[in-house]
């Protein structure tokens, strides 16, 4: 599959997440759990606005915070907390297909900001889209989202 990286100013989004520490073989059992967790948190004290799931990734050991988008901060409730995106200078595409194959996307950015000169800042993140039922017959229309934070450029810095 062919990636459209691009770079976008971010203006970080409002999440509700729990906070988890996984291997890369837990994340397809961890981050459904997760968004669960913070679906019934959300349900139960009736908080609207929610909107996708989205999974952080804070380092490369895998410490993560997984929930939902929010139009609003949320204040917390038990191990369902308030956070944000990191704001910034992103570097993003949208993968179409299984969730399996996320990594290839994750792969083209790291490359693509390479060969562009853009340093990682370390954050990155994944928005899922809005399941539609027809994904489940043809899951090569699955969408997600993957932003990748970067270094700030200090050469445009006034």
């Amino acid at each position: 599959m062919e990636y459209d990286v691009r770079l976008e100013q971010h203006s970080g989004l409002l999440l509700a997440v729990v906070r988890r520490r996984a291997s890369s073989q837990e994340l397809s059992r961890v981050v459904p759990d997760a968004c669960g967790t913070v679906w019934s948190a959300l349900r139960a004290l009736q908080v609207s606005g929610a909107g996708r799931h989205v999974a952080v990734y804070l380092d490369c050991q895998i410490n993560l915070e997984v929930g939902v988008e929010l139009d609003a901060p949320f204040a917390g409730s038990g191990e369902v907390v308030g956070s944000t995106t990191p704001p910034g200078t992103v570097a993003t595409t949208t993968h179409y297909g299984p969730y399996g194959l996320l990594h290839k996307a994750h792969e083209a950015i790291r490359l693509w900001c390479e060969n562009h000169g853009h340093t990682l800042a370390g954050p990155n993140w994944e928005v899922y889209g809005h399941w539609k039922d027809e994904w489940n017959s043809d899951p090569t229309k699955i969408s997600t989202d993957i932003y990748y934070l970067l270094v700030p450029d200090r050469s445009s810095a006034t």
